[in-house]
């Protein structure tokens, strides 16, 4: 008779199987950062792929940045991409904001862990450069659709907890992207455990930044020679130069770029 019977789990301990689920799933991953800097937001994450982003464009201001397992951030990643798209050609590109981004990814990331039999193993940030650093936007979101307006930095992933500490000892307002990374890189690095530290190489490093003071499309990888550049002690290079980017696609291919001042189609 008892072989019928429904097995029965309490939703508290249903929640909490589900978010242990998540956190270990997450914590499985390469650490990513997002850290101010005087020009705008860097994203510093260790990806040796050149192929399998965890930091992407998603509008003319806003980034995407990633932990956990690829296949489900990268949905969300294109959800977001067609949310902005479809919203600025509706209404205005300034409509196009993290926060209305955040929002929505907050609902999808909510309904996924309380419906659905296993919940996303993500923890996601969006970000928005502003004309000045007060303007700056940077919102994380976590399995269960938990969203938190976070300010200077952030780090997701394994090792979070011992890379936020070192950012915290280390970041400053006003620093310039070199030494950005001359802090962010060596966190990345060390071994959570207490082991000997990596030398992570900049073929191993994702490294992307939102720059306040270039023209519309503010987001471009850093990577090739800039990156060791900014990585080398000896080089004077503190910044990436706001009209120097070889990795960016040509506006007259990016179809975000034609479009006329209202947004609509050129």
């Amino acid at each position: 008779m008892s072989a019928g019977m429904p097995f029965y789990v309490s939703p508290e301990q249903l929640m909490k199987d589900r978010a242990d689920f998540a956190r270990k799933g997450i914590a499985r991953g390469r650490a990513v950062l997002v850290v101010q800097y005087d020009a705008g937001i860097a994203f510093v994450a260790e990806n040796p792929s050149r192929a399998l982003h965890k930091v992407s464009e998603i509008y003319d201001r806003i980034a995407f940045a990633a932990v956990g397992k690829y296949p489900e951030f990268e949905n969300l990643r294109v959800a977001g991409v067609r949310y902005a798209d479809l919203r600025g050609y509706s209404y205005d590109r300034s409509d196009v904001t993290a926060r209305g981004l955040a929002n929505a990814y907050a609902q999808t990331l909510g309904t996924v862990f309380t419906q659905e039999s296993k919940p996303y193993e993500v923890e996601i940030v969006v970000a928005e450069v502003g004309d000045t650093a007060d303007g700056d936007q940077v919102y994380r979101l976590t399995y269960d659709g938990s969203v938190a307006d976070e300010h200077g930095f952030v780090a997701m992933g394994g090792g979070a907890e011992q890379i936020e500490a070192g950012l915290r000892e280390g970041w400053r307002p006003g620093m310039h992207l070199a030494a950005v990374l001359g802090l962010a890189v060596p966190l990345l690095g060390a071994d959570p455990a207490g082991g000997e530290a990596r030398t992570l190489s900049p073929d191993q490093l994702e490294v992307a930044v939102l720059d306040r003071h270039r023209p519309r499309r503010r987001f471009r990888r850093v990577q090739g020679e800039l990156l060791e550049r900014l990585l080398s002690s000896d080089d004077p290079t503190e910044d990436a130069p706001a009209g120097d980017d070889d990795s960016a696609r040509s506006e007259s291919t990016n179809p975000q770029t034609q479009r006329d001042e209202d947004g609509r189609p050129g």
